[in-house]
């Protein structure tokens, strides 16, 4: 059942006078709607959503939804990770204990119309609860509105501009041929061919013929109201990058949840596959990257604070002090920004472009940190190019915003930038996902800003992914660790 609590929203005071506008309005709405998912992105960033007829949706504007806890207790394989059913699994939060549902508030200001679905099917991103009424404390989407709420208390605002990389790939088959799969065993990832032979970086041509696809792929995006601004091809077969106009953080991780989320949902109904894996299992794909755009402005005037006012500095002082917590925490961060096995093959050394050390320069897209602008530039900004696209919007964002911020608070230096960002005498980011681990279990910064409770849920995820993937290379002769092996692409290639 998803009956919520009655009057929940109002008894707890959880939407403010926007929110109560956007909410009337979206029930205006409901009349010309057959059925709305509520949708909240789980510990790893994927989608999970109920779908209620457009009568219920109603009484949930008011009481909320009850949902089950599962999607916090499963690893990316489905493996039970997190047990609230005994003690000590709760994490330290005694109504997790028996896992009983929590309820899930719609935020009206996300409301969308899926177009590719009528456009009778409605999208809104809901917040987590406790019964209590208190945020749920394993809700990414909550630590960054904490976070961006206060910042706003300083009239600032945290700025984020989107540039994903993903892969388009043709199915074979219209229906599931593989395998199903179980508690901890993905099902086989679908069968696929590539669309082009890639390497021809920018080619027009490529791009042009893939327009089948991404012609109503993109109208689709822009119904959608996501800031869209650019589509190119990239160097692998099928490799795309999307571009979005900056805005504010929370805004835009809820973007890239509905982008990654409708992009798979109309690739597929085009009879086509949409993988924001890093590197797929596929013979000749090159890796793909989430390249993270951020800057701090004035919330009452819109003033970039990273520009610098002359010339002898590449950022401001506010920036500077920013790319120095960066650069400070780029190691507790990392499981944040790149959560899966897969993802840290791209860091490697073995893909141009991709960082591996922890260092900042201007222009150099070596770069773990890359500065663009130029003093008096408003579009000054710092580029994260360690970043991957399955990485869950709310914890990279809030996770980068809270290292920034604690280097603007201890007001941190950044050094020199690096004239060779591969040096190999500057610190090394993490080689592996349990390398990431081990930095985010040891940090006590991060432990605070995410709350106990988040830091364990996600070590215990992690830890149990990697416990399966060694497992799987220990039970095979195939784990060649200098190539994406079998399970990664049963594990990333069709969830991502």
């Amino acid at each position: 059942m998803s009956t919520g609590s009655r009057d929940f929203i109002a008894r707890h005071g959880l939407w403010d006078d926007r929110r109560r506008a956007a909410a009337a309005e979206l029930e205006a709405a409901l009349t010309s709607l057959d059925f709305v998912r509520l949708v909240f992105a789980d510990p790893h960033g994927l989608a999970r959503s109920k779908t209620l007829t457009a009568d219920a949706f109603r009484t949930v504007l008011r009481n909320g939804m009850d949902h089950s806890p599962g999607p916090f207790v499963f690893d990316t394989g489905h493996a039970t990770a997190v047990d609230f059913t005994v003690p000590g699994g709760g994490i330290g939060v005694d109504e997790l204990l028996g896992a009983g549902d929590f309820v899930l508030v719609p935020d009206p200001l996300t409301f969308r119309r899926l177009p590719y679905t009528g456009p009778r099917t409605g999208w809104v991103i809901g917040d987590e609860y406790l019964r209590s009424g208190a945020p749920h404390p394993l809700s990414g989407r909550a630590l960054l509105r904490r976070l961006c709420a206060g910042l706003r208390e300083r009239d600032q605002d945290y700025v984020v501009g989107l540039e994903v990389e993903w892969y388009l790939t043709r199915l074979t088959s219209e229906h599931y041929s593989g395998r199903p799969g179980g508690f901890g065993v993905q099902g086989h990832p679908p069968a696929v061919e590539p669309v082009d032979g890639g390497y021809q970086f920018n080619l027009d041509g490529l791009t042009d013929a893939l327009e089948p696809v991404l012609a109503p792929l993109t109208r689709s995006l822009t119904a959608l109201d996501l800031p869209l601004r650019s589509v190119e091809h990239e160097s692998g077969p099928g490799q795309l990058e999307f571009t979005f106009a900056p805005q504010s953080a929370l805004d835009a991780a809820d973007s890239m949840l509905l982008f990654r989320t409708a992009t798979k949902q109309i690739c597929a109904r085009l009879g086509h596959h949409a993988s924001f894996m890093a590197l797929p299992g596929l013979p000749g794909f090159d890796a793909s990257g989430w390249h993270l755009h951020q800057s701090l402005a004035r919330a009452s005037t819109g003033e970039n604070l990273f520009t610098a006012p002359d010339g002898a500095a590449a950022l401001s002082e506010t920036g500077l002090r920013f790319l120095a917590g960066l650069l400070d925490h780029a190691a507790d961060a990392a499981l944040l920004c790149v959560p899966t096995v897969n993802g840290y093959r791209r860091m490697s050394g073995g893909f141009s472009l991709a960082p591996s050390r922890v260092a900042w320069s201007v222009e150099s897209r070596g770069a773990f940190l890359r500065v663009l602008g130029a003093h008096g530039d408003p579009a000054t900004h710092i580029e994260n190019r360690m970043g991957e696209p399955c990485a869950n919007p709310y914890l990279y964002l809030a996770g980068q915003l809270a290292a920034g911020l604690d280097g603007v608070e201890r007001a941190l230096a950044p050094g020199e930038p690096a004239a060779d960002p591969y040096d190999r005498a500057l610190p090394a980011l993490p080689r592996g996902l349990g390398e990431a681990r081990d930095a985010l279990a040891a940090s006590d910064f991060y432990r605070e800003v995410l709350g106990a409770p988040l830091a364990e849920c996600l070590l215990r995820l992690k830890t149990s992914e990697l416990r399966r993937y060694t497992a799987w290379q220990a039970g095979t002769a195939r784990g060649d660790e200098a190539h994406v092996s079998e399970w990664e692409h049963r594990e990333y290639f069709a969830t991502y």
